[in-house]
């Protein structure tokens, strides 16, 4: 944890004196852009974590267990693949879900599929977005290609814990 929060340090630091370097520093627009972000962020988040400890309490641990636990290996890890391209919703359904899950018992590797298949392979993006935008063969064959992703994911996760 200490180990990233210093690369971060580092890279933000380098990156805050290249940009005061330029002729018109752009950190007046950066942070107004942050804050935007931060008000957007700072009513919904600890709504959606408040929402998920509701969930959490709902959730049978015995079967997430048995299907997305840590123990449940390669099964566990399509299963969560699964569940990650069909959830609905953006990010703040998708990581407070992650969460509670964590929290009934679910693997990391399992979720580590479930956010990549999540970001990948949502199915309700792909139909409202990328069909209409990019059309049914671009959308196909990119979805094809992607399937393997959170497996391949959830692997190496499952590799290095």
């Amino acid at each position: 944890m200490l180990v990233s929060f210093v690369i971060l340090a580092v890279i933000l630091t380098g990156m805050s004196g290249w940009a005061q370097m330029q002729t018109v520093p752009p950190h007046k627009q950066a942070l107004t852009q942050a804050w935007v972000q931060l008000k957007s962020l700072a009513l919904r988040l600890p709504l959606a974590l408040i929402a998920a400890g509701f969930i959490a309490q709902l959730l049978p641990q015995e079967q997430v267990v048995a299907y997305v636990g840590s123990e449940s290996g390669i099964t566990g890890i399509l299963v969560a693949g699964v569940i990650g391209a069909l959830l609905p919703g953006g990010p703040m359904v998708a990581f407070p879900l992650a969460v509670v899950l964590i929290e009934a018992g679910a693997g990391q590797a399992q979720m580590v599929s479930l956010i990549t298949a999540w970001s990948a392979l949502a199915f309700h993006r792909i139909l409202s977005f990328e069909i209409p935008l990019m059309g049914a063969k671009f959308a196909l064959r990119r979805y094809l290609l992607s399937v393997p992703l959170p497996i391949i994911a959830g692997l190496i996760a499952l590799w290095i814990i």
